[in-house]
């Protein structure tokens, strides 16, 4: 007897339908599963067998061939479990197999009959919607999850016998919705941080603002204790919300990572990593024998904090440079390709040189020029050349730390990155980038018209300064965004003066 169950598998965040087609023939009892499945896919023979016996199921005495289809695809993951054993069952006469064809079912099977939460239930959600299925049928576990996607029916199980009984039907099982609007208007929470506890810096925190408003990445050069790390990890607290298809995309990414929160299966926050400088080339841009997202896929939509940026090792550092150009990874490995999102802002901080204190008037430097060298050639050029705003954070001051002056709150900065991002969404309408920093030439040409000073104090810049290329394209791109944080229209000299002064590394040189 042969049967067919539909169920879907990840390549990179997005899914694919798999037919799952079950086969059971006279022959010798021999179970075997085709289609390039892995590991975990090929163990389900022994979770699947014995959940059909413990389920109170007859598992039949003849030979059974499951093939995976298309077979050219690695299959990975337990979520076959439960559409395999529903296809033997169905094979067996247990359940119609005809019914079966309008749901596509995911989910992991435990020996009792259990089933078990898996990965990526939202991209499977998605692919069952898009192929035009009346229902997805997902552990209990995923049902909040699953219940994200509009337009389809969503069948939690607590068991393999619940799924059976309601095909048979001797059970019903209630749709399970959600209303999105429940996550969406919950408000974001920081930990409690905000700009307000960060005394002095002002110059830090008006160069983070105007980051913040384009979406530019950044990096603070500050002896240790000066507040680049304080400053960093309030910087989530001034960006504008995530709108919705931002929150899809980024709940997508860490669905697939598996790390959705039950109660809280949609990411409303934008995501703000922080790994630690050990990480691996593959930890922080994604890869491994089955490709999974690295940090810088799970900071998409968001912000990617590199304390201590020269502790990095520099072949890690390196593989930043594409996810930095091109908003997306591709991981290659033979007979695939995967692509994982990553358009994320960068927030670097490090010291000046090894001892920290390069520079500094009241404490000495004791590091010789050999070292200061070496640890500042630990950053390639390259990189540094697309990091957009350089600012340095020097110590703060005995007045500052003791003032009783109020700060500016977090909440104040946000109005005016809210708004110049207002200007930017209707100025790239209907475009692909959403903020400055995504221009491309052609955009530059259209929205960053320089009045004749600006132009003048950017072609001495250029000439003075030896300003490569990408420096010079750099610095009209935060011109910009300074110009829509007054509402101005034109690029004015103060716009490129003020960007001119946020390329540190080049004035140096």
């Amino acid at each position: 007897m042969l049967a067919g169950i539909k169920s879907s598998a990840v390549a990179g965040i997005n899914a694919y339908i798999v037919d799952v087609e079950v086969d059971i023939s006279f022959g010798l009892p021999v179970f075997n599963i085709v289609g390039l499945p892995e590991t975990a896919v090929r163990e389900s023979r022994d979770r699947v067998k014995t959940a059909i016996k413990n389920s109170g199921y007859s598992f039949p005495l003849d030979r059974i061939t499951v093939n995976l289809a298309p077979a050219d695809i690695k299959k990975q993951g337990t979520g076959f479990d439960l559409p395999v054993a529903m296809g033997i069952l169905a094979a067996s006469e247990i359940v119609s197999s005809k019914a079966l064809m309008e749901y596509s079912f995911t989910g992991e099977l435990s020996l009792d009959g259990r089933a078990k939460p898996v990965n990526g239930i939202l991209p499977a959600a998605l692919a069952a919607k898009k192929n035009n299925f009346k229902g997805i049928v997902v552990p209990f576990e995923n049902r909040i999850e699953a219940s994200i996607v509009n337009g389809i029916d969503v069948l939690p199980i607590k068991a393999l016998s619940d799924i059976v009984d309601f095909f048979s039907g001797f059970k019903r099982i209630e749709p399970f919705r959600r209303d999105l609007s429940s996550f969406l208007n919950q408000s974001r929470v920081y930990g409690n941080l905000d700009f307000s506890e960060v005394a002095g810096q002002n110059s830090a925190k008006r160069a983070l603002e105007i980051a913040a408003a384009g979406g530019h990445n950044v990096c603070m050069t500050g002896p240790p204790g000066s507040g680049k790390s304080m400053l960093a990890k309030r910087m989530p607290s001034i960006l504008p919300e995530l709108t919705f298809d931002e929150a899809m995309e980024t709940t997508m990414v860490y669905s697939v990572a598996g790390l959705l929160k039950e109660k809280m299966p949609l990411v409303t926050s934008r995501p703000f990593r922080s790994p630690h400088h050990t990480i691996s080339g593959p930890g922080l841009v994604g890869g491994g024998r089955n490709p999974e997202p690295g940090e810088v896929s799970l900071a998409h939509n968001g912000l990617l904090f590199l304390d201590e940026l020269p502790e990095f090792k520099r072949n890690v550092l390196e593989v930043l440079r594409q996810p930095m150009e091109d908003g997306s990874l591709t991981i290659s490995r033979v007979g695939s390709s995967i692509n994982f999102p990553a358009s994320f802002m960068l927030i670097a901080a490090m010291n000046p040189c090894p001892c920290g204190y390069y520079g500094e008037t009241i404490r000495e430097c004791t590091c010789s020029d050999t070292e200061i060298q070496r640890y500042r050639s630990k950053i390639s050029g390259p990189l540094l050349d697309r990091i957009d705003i350089h600012i340095e954070v020097p110590a703060v001051p005995y007045k500052d730390l003791a003032g009783t002056k109020k700060q500016e709150s977090s909440y104040k900065i946000r109005k005016r990155v809210k708004s110049a991002r207002k200007i930017q969404t209707k100025r790239f309408k209907g475009m692909q980038t959403v903020c400055n920093a995504g221009m491309e030439s052609r955009h530059m040409k259209k929205f960053c018209k320089l009045d004749s000073d600006a132009a003048s104090i950017l072609r001495r810049a250029v000439d003075n300064l030896g300003l490569s290329a990408r420096a010079y394209t750099r610095i009209i791109k935060i011109a910009r965004t300074i110009a829509d944080l007054a509402e101005e229209s034109e690029i004015t000299r103060n716009h490129i003066a003020e960007a001119v002064q946020y390329r540190t590394p080049d004035r140096k040189n």
